[in-house]
């Protein structure tokens, strides 16, 4: 790939990054099995990141992109 493609792109992903921190998701786990009876929890597992990383990759795309004008 160009570097100014890659370029591109880290700088989308890393305005995407500042925008939207984190997202979660659902998992189920089993709390109690007893037999036939069963009961089940469902437990949300937040993942987050700093918007710090994405402006560091803002900044690197612009970079990128303006090393590939030279």
């Amino acid at each position: 790939m160009k570097t100014k493609t890659i370029g591109i792109v880290m700088a989308i992903i890393g305005i995407l990054m500042m925008i939207y921190t984190g997202f979660s998701y659902v998992t189920t786990e089993k709390v109690v099995d007893l037999g036939p009876m069963q009961m089940s929890m469902e437990k949300e597992n937040p993942v987050q990141w700093s918007p710090i990383v994405g402006a560091v990759l803002l900044v690197g795309g612009i970079v990128l992109v303006a090393i590939d004008k030279k």
